[in-house]
């Protein structure tokens, strides 16, 4: 299975943030799109960064409730992992887990083109088990 799959199943909508917005803004974000993470662009729409629910978690314990004021820029990760739609599934997932990361944007021709979270990962496994397990009942039933 590819990752053009995955996001053929789930839809290839991003929610991002400009990375000179607000921490606050961020949070508010987060929530309304519930999510755990946004792609963080730049002022021309360009790959900036990433910022989860965790970085500011960290950030707040480290520095105190000023970050709330503070931009996104200054509590995103910036060398971020990505991956392309023709990529398998199951690089990917060996990927997320050595580089213990839990959202991976994925870009064609340098555009974002979708976002893959671990528990997309996990669903797309999942199914592909099933289907293999439903495969061999068949195979067993004509036996």
């Amino acid at each position: 299975m590819r990752i053009a799959d995955v996001l053929r199943g789930k839809g290839s909508a991003v929610a991002t943030i400009e990375e000179h917005s607000t921490v606050s803004a961020l949070l508010g974000a987060l929530a309304e799109h519930n999510v755990g993470a946004l792609v963080v662009v730049d002022g021309n729409g360009g790959l900036a960064g990433i910022v989860s629910e965790r970085d500011v978690v960290r950030r707040l314990h480290e520095h105190g409730a000023d970050v709330l004021s503070g931009p996104v820029s200054a509590i995103m990760t910036s060398t971020v992992y990505t991956c392309a739609p023709e990529d398998s599934v199951d690089t990917l997932t060996v990927q997320m887990t050595e580089r213990r990361i839990r959202h991976v944007p994925v870009l064609r021709d340098g555009a974002l083109v979708g976002i893959v979270s671990i528990g997309d990962v996990v669903k797309s496994r999942i199914s592909q088990l099933e289907e293999h397990g439903e495969r061999l009942q068949a195979y067993i039933a004509q036996g």
